[in-house]
């Protein structure tokens, strides 16, 4: 069941179901990661636009592609071109668009610090 448009686009089971195998069987040069790109470039321009992050983590099976990352910043740049021009986006994206520290385990470990900050005591 997919959650959310996002979701929709760029899930694991979204990938596997749109090519016919998993997205990690696929090769690293596989046209696919293309289109993924893009999907998720135009997802986090509405949250770039809109929100203005300091910086944006990306995690889950999908993000673990870290062929992504650069295909991401750059399908970001070539869609704000220009019209959004601070540091951060144009010199130093990599900075900006980056892999969740703790991989798979950073939404169970995200979540454990918010119970702890949460509990009382």
């Amino acid at each position: 069941m997919v959650t959310n448009v996002f979701e929709g686009l760029v899930s694991g089971s979204v990938i596997a179901e749109r090519r016919g195998t998993p997205g990690e069987l696929l090769p690293k040069n596989h046209q696919a990661w293309l289109l993924e790109a893009h999907y998720i470039a135009l997802g986090l321009l509405n949250y770039i636009t809109v929100l203005s992050p300091q910086k944006i983590i990306l995690g889950g099976s999908v993000m673990q592609q870290i062929q992504l990352f650069p295909l991401i910043r750059d399908e970001v740049q070539q869609l704000l071109n220009g019209h959004i021009n601070i540091p951060v986006i144009t010199n130093t994206i990599d900075t900006y668009i980056v892999p969740a520290s703790f991989g798979n385990n950073t939404g169970l470990l995200g979540a454990l610090a918010l119970a702890q900050y949460a509990s009382p005591g």
